[in-house]
């Protein structure tokens, strides 16, 4: 496994999100170049996008780029301008819920902005090329822990079909223009600065204004929780290490990335509330159109090319959120 080369510039969409935000200044923290792209829509809150900004314009070596992934000639000059060598797609439409009843934005940038990407890649070669993929592919499956060869064809949201599609987009560019490319199937990511439209968060913020939380499959759910710094860990390691040619031509491979240790909704939420000091005015309700009963990630490949160990447990990992929620939002 070679190390992080902070000598290449790392190009990131999506470098106001939640994991672009963190990887974009773990990069920063160690020397690198990185440049930034990200539309900064409204999808959640844009003031912590614009809180995250501000830490990432502080980094000389930090540009940013404001504009879409769906618009082609942006994704095209910035790699023609930049010269990056390592690209990290993390721009996304995200939230399987909110799919439901927003099909278009999935559709322009998670289908029409990954095919921009896998184009510049194409005119503009890069060293290598990993994407976000999520653990919402692995659908309704029964076969637990998920591994990477579970078959994925029976996708429960618009949101899961999407990220199935770049998995094979990415799979036909890299076979046929010799593009290296990784990715990555994300579960359940929290932590400090994330994302408002994630369960967790939308606890908080409703345990601490005394609002009912909906606890949704009146609390019979398993999420494979993975905290943020052990997500950021995982994609360093990988960054500087493209995929050899596999038998097909390809030079591909995929992983889940994940605690591979699924904590009950209620104790997740048992924990959330010792951390905040309050406890939780709960509604259960039934199974939500578009969700899963169980994520639990099968992380051996990790484990084995990368020797991938998350060992952030929940009261460390929702500790430090709650902190800093708390104080983002000045309640203490």
């Amino acid at each position: 496994m070679k190390p992080l080369d902070v000598t290449k510039k790392y190009f990131i969409t999506g470098s106001a999100g939640f994991i672009g935000f963190y990887l974009a200044k773990a990069l920063l923290d160690k020397g690198a170049e990185v440049i930034g792209l990200d539309n900064l829509n409204d999808y959640y809150e844009v003031s912590l996008k614009e809180a995250r900004m501000r830490v990432l314009n502080k980094y000389d070596k930090f540009t940013f780029v404001k504009g879409s992934l769906a618009d082609k000639e942006t994704v095209l000059n910035i790699l023609k301008e930049h010269k990056p060598q390592i690209v990290v797609n993390l721009a996304a439409q995200a939230g399987v819920r909110y799919s439901i009843d927003n099909p278009d934005s999935y559709i322009e940038s998670n289908i029409l902005g990954f095919f921009n990407i896998l184009e510049g890649c194409r005119h503009y070669p890069v060293e290598h090329l990993v994407y976000a993929s999520s653990s919402s592919v692995y659908g309704g499956n029964e076969k637990v822990p998920f591994a990477v060869e579970d078959q994925v064809d029976h996708p429960e949201s618009l949101y899961a079909a999407t990220k199935k599609s770049n998995e094979l987009m990415a799979y036909a560019y890299s076979r046929l223009y010799q593009i290296p490319l990784t990715g990555l199937r994300f579960f359940t990511v929290y932590g400090p600065m994330g994302r408002p439209d994630m369960a967790y968060f939308k606890f908080a913020k409703k345990i601490m204004a005394d609002e009912p939380i909906q606890v949704y499959n009146n609390g019979d759910m398993l999420r494979d929780y993975t905290y943020i710094d052990d997500i950021i860990d995982g994609v360093l390691n990988i960054l500087c290490n493209p995929p050899t040619k596999d038998e097909k031509g390809a030079f591909y491979k995929l992983y889940n990335i994940g605690n591979h240790s699924p904590v009950k909704l209620m104790d997740f939420i048992g924990t959330l509330e010792r951390c905040l000091g309050r406890e939780a005015k709960k509604e259960f309700l039934p199974m939500q159109k578009g969700d899963v009963y169980q994520t639990y990630a099968d992380v051996s490949g990790l484990m084995n090319d990368f020797g991938f160990k998350p060992d952030t447990t929940i009261e460390e990992g929702l500790g430090r959120f709650t902190k800093w929620f708390l104080d983002y939002y000045h309640f203490s």
